[in-house]
């Protein structure tokens, strides 16, 4: 007979959602080239402290390929240079899910369609219930509502701008030294 112990499944794991632009880096309209990328001064110190506790992804929306203002391999490129970036400090981004769609364009892989979440959790066996999205526009706060996660909303980026467009119980932070915080506080 064997043990039931180890015929139980292991427990599924936690992740945190990024936004990139305006979270991660900071939001300098459509970036074509890693040349263009500047981290805020905190982000790669700050994911560090989520590391073994929590998978890390990046979920972002680029609409600039669907208006022709950039091209795939561009936005593919600033992705990898982010990854490549982060990945020296030794932070793990195993997945960088992106939407290339317009909003007006009806797909399901924009945020705050839970699309690439839902995807993600099966992909790496995650509980998006005990997992956070973290982001600087209301859509990111929304994302994690409808995938069932928690959202964090940074003023950084977009974020001061869009502020007034939040509903009043959402936690609202200054950048993403605050949000790993708030993370580390409430899991």
């Amino acid at each position: 007979m064997r043990d039931a112990q180890t015929d139980a499944d292991p427990p599924l794991a936690q992740a945190v959602f990024l936004d990139r632009d305006g979270t991660l880096i900071e939001d300098r309209g459509h970036l074509a080239s890693p040349d263009d990328v500047v981290f805020y001064p905190q982000a790669a110190r700050a994911l560090a402290r989520l590391r073994g506790r929590f998978r890390l992804f990046i979920v972002t929306n680029q609409r600039g390929i669907a208006e022709g203002l950039l091209r795939p391999e561009q936005v593919e490129a600033v992705n990898r240079h982010v990854v490549a970036v982060l990945g020296q400090a030794g932070i793990a981004i195993p997945r960088v899910y992106t939407c290339p769609h317009r909003r007006s364009d009806g797909c399901a892989c924009i945020k705050p369609n839970p699309y690439f979440l839902h995807r993600a959790a099966r992909e790496f066996g995650l509980d998006l219930a005990r997992s956070w999205a973290v982001g600087d526009h209301p859509h990111d706060v929304e994302l994690a509502r409808r995938a069932g996660a928690r959202g964090l909303y940074v003023l950084t980026g977009h974020g001061a701008r869009h502020h007034a467009e939040l509903s009043p119980d959402t936690v609202v932070v200054p950048g993403i030294a605050e949000a790993v915080d708030w993370i580390l506080a409430h899991s």
